[in-house]
């Protein structure tokens, strides 16, 4: 039985693309829809009485926010099976372990109460940087979160690192009948430019050849595995920072590859991924390996 797509929801208008999004992904993936919301009333609020004719206000609020989430839902596509839940905890821990039985997390790219100017929220940071499944944060312009240019973008990191992320990124092509734009970034040292004029094309070459190597390594068993899948493979030189936010713009979807990383203040993401989460103009999927 597939596990369910599950999304964190808090009332913001972050949740609610969100929300839209997870409808028409478990739609076209025939998977069920789970709703969580996190919420401490009980902590805050304490014991309630059993002859308590109303429940606390936070307790009616949590309530109230995964009806109203629900209701969103149905409305969108009635086919797709929803359920909900408001879990008596923290949203990071709730999404971390719900994470644990599900097929993957969506979260919006900012929550209620986060800061104007924070591009990212806490929350969805935290849980892309730590989480055992797949997560999506729901960002980007209208175009990109519409999901109209049938093109999914693929960064492509080392094959040991990414393994999962190419067959992520080949099942979503697939069901959305998109192109799989695989994308692998190159960048000569700064020793070699200064040592060979702009002109020299030797050094360059090699480079690029290390990326083509790369992408055969990544996606020889993926392609013979989704023949339907068109793919359109390209190495281009700069960081892939800045290569994949602006493909990020002609895209419904980046993929990345993710290794949980320790770091001083725990587990952190890479460059790639921090940046892709901040700015990218479309939803992106953290996708971690499996050790």
């Amino acid at each position: 039985m597939e596990l369910p797509l599950v999304v964190g929801v808090d009332g913001s208008n972050g949740s609610l693309h969100a929300v839209d999004w997870a409808v028409d992904e478990a739609a076209r993936h025939g998977l069920a829809l789970r709703l969580i919301h996190a919420s401490l009333w009980e902590r805050y609020e304490g014991a309630v009485p059993a002859t308590s004719p109303e429940p606390p206000s936070e307790q009616a609020m949590a309530e109230h926010i995964v009806g109203s989430a629900a209701e969103r839902a149905r409305l969108r596509n009635p086919d797709v099976k929803i359920a909900t839940d408001v879990i008596a905890t923290d949203a990071v821990t709730a999404l971390m372990e719900e994470g644990n039985h599900a097929t993957a997390l969506v979260t919006g790219s900012r929550g209620r109460g986060e800061l104007a100017g924070l591009l990212l929220g806490s929350v969805g940071l935290a849980v892309a940087a730590r989480a055992q499944c797949p997560v999506i944060v729901v960002r980007g312009d209208r175009a990109g979160l519409a999901g109209t240019h049938q093109r999914i973008v693929l960064g492509a990191g080392q094959p040991e690192g990414c393994a999962e992320a190419v067959r992520f990124a080949f099942r979503e092509a697939e069901a959305r009948r998109a192109v799989l734009d695989v994308v692998r970034a190159w960048r000569r040292p700064a020793y070699e430019i200064a040592e060979f004029p702009a002109g020299a094309d030797e050094p360059a070459r090699h480079h690029e050849e290390q990326a083509s190597a790369v992408l055969d390594a990544l996606l020889t068993e993926a392609t013979a595995d989704h023949p339907g899948v068109r793919v359109c493979r390209t190495t281009v030189e700069g960081t892939a920072r800045k290569v994949l936010v602006h493909r990020s713009a002609a895209a419904d979807l980046v993929v990345l590859g993710t290794g949980h990383r320790s770091g001083r203040f725990g587990l952190q993401l890479g460059r790639v991924s921090h940046t892709l989460l901040h700015h990218a103009a479309c939803p992106v999927a953290v996708v971690p390996q499996r050790v």
